[in-house]
């Protein structure tokens, strides 16, 4: 068990003792800003957890609840909203996807007073100890498909392109020395705003620079715009390009037409053929119907989120003992997601969809 795990375990407890009122989760969703496209799945898959846990009982015969919040780097008053929900006890834990930016600011509000889970990839350091970070980390997701593809395509110039926050830079600084080890020449390692939509001046770099492959670092709503000027200016089957981040949803807004060479790393996609992601699947369009917001990576790790949470607030107790427990989707066992050991895939990007092509690392469970 992680320390950031028996942290909360431990926190959890405390909070059980003498309490019959329901227990709060507060839900940190981005419904807005360049992750806002992620918000409607996540808060479903949130949605599908917090309605099995209370079809086994809740916590302790404690219904649980789900207090939203908009996550993004444009939410103002955020802050605020998280203090006074912690100051006064009105949550008793936080499950949050957001930027890693957004989420060491809600680290210091919070200041380990309840439990705090961040579901998505994230640069593997550089939050606090106990927020229980669960997301794939560049180590494991992004060198072996960097291997991949120096393999298979042997790309020598390489374009680095992302967000100008903390987590493209942390990544890309280890990506930099193992494209190297691989024969490949960094030719431009480049930074826009969260929110750009003008990506003519990047397009004729990449121009400029022969690259012959991006990697694209770029969250959500960034990346679509992106990946629709590449394709205008003709660069889409001539200029490969590689994403730990791109996702289901933002396949659908790139839009199939803009798509040629495009590959993906990540612990999760829709398509990926398992007993449990079927499972899955069939709960998730049964509660939300065919027109359910798309399954994708990122959204998909809150309701993984919520499988940690339960086995925090469950540790130690007898519901513990007689129950499995919410069911992990990214480990065969289904237990709870485990990033340093289940595997990441490989997938291309096809039509409106993204085709697993081969396990990259790790073990299905």
């Amino acid at each position: 068990m992680k320390p950031s795990e028996a942290f909360g375990s431990k926190l959890l407890r405390r909070s059980r003792e003498g309490r019959r009122v329901p227990f709060n989760v507060g839900l940190l969703l981005p419904t807005s800003g360049a992750m806002g496209m992620l918000g409607p799945c996540a808060y479903a898959c949130a949605r599908l957890a917090r309605d099995m846990w209370n079809q086994q009982g809740g916590v302790d015969g404690r219904e649980v609840r789900l207090t939203l919040l908009n996550s993004s780097e444009t939410a103002r008053g955020l802050d605020d909203e998280v203090r006074e929900l912690v100051d006064t006890r009105s949550v008793d834990a936080l499950v949050a996807l957001s930027n890693t930016d957004v989420c060491r600011r809600i680290a210091q509000v919070v200041d380990a007073r309840v439990p705090l889970i961040y579901t998505p990839m994230f640069e593997g350091s550089g939050l606090p100890e106990w927020v229980h970070a669960i997301g794939e980390t560049p180590e494991r997701q992004l060198l072996p498909a960097i291997d991949w593809m120096s393999t298979r395509y042997r790309p020598r110039r390489w374009y680095l392109l992302g967000n100008d926050y903390s987590w493209p830079r942390a990544t890309h600084r280890i990506a930099i020395p193992f494209v190297r080890s691989r024969g490949g020449e960094v030719v431009r390692e480049r930074y826009v705003a969260l929110g750009e939509r003008d990506y003519s001046a990047v397009i004729e770099d990449i121009v400029e620079t022969r690259a012959e492959i991006v990697l694209v670092s770029l969250l959500a709503g960034d990346a679509v715009h992106m990946c629709r000027e590449f394709e205008r200016a003709g660069l889409g089957g001539r200029v490969l390009r590689l994403s730990i981040c791109l996702e289901e949803n933002a396949v659908l807004g790139v839009g199939h037409e803009n798509t040629d060479g495009m590959f993906v790393a990540a612990g999760y996609f829709a398509a990926l053929e398992s007993d449990v992601n079927g499972a899955f699947k069939e709960r998730y369009l049964g509660q939300f119907g065919e027109r359910a917001p798309a399954l994708n990576s990122a959204s998909q790790s809150v309701y993984e989120g919520f499988v940690h949470l339960h086995r925090q607030a469950h540790a130690g107790t007898r519901q513990a003992a007689k129950r499995p427990g919410l069911p992990g989707v990214r480990d065969d066992r289904r237990e709870a997601y485990d990033a340093g050991r289940n595997p990441i895939f490989l997938g291309e990007v096809q039509g409106l969809g993204i085709h697993p092509v081969r396990r990259l690392i790790g073990e299905p469970g």
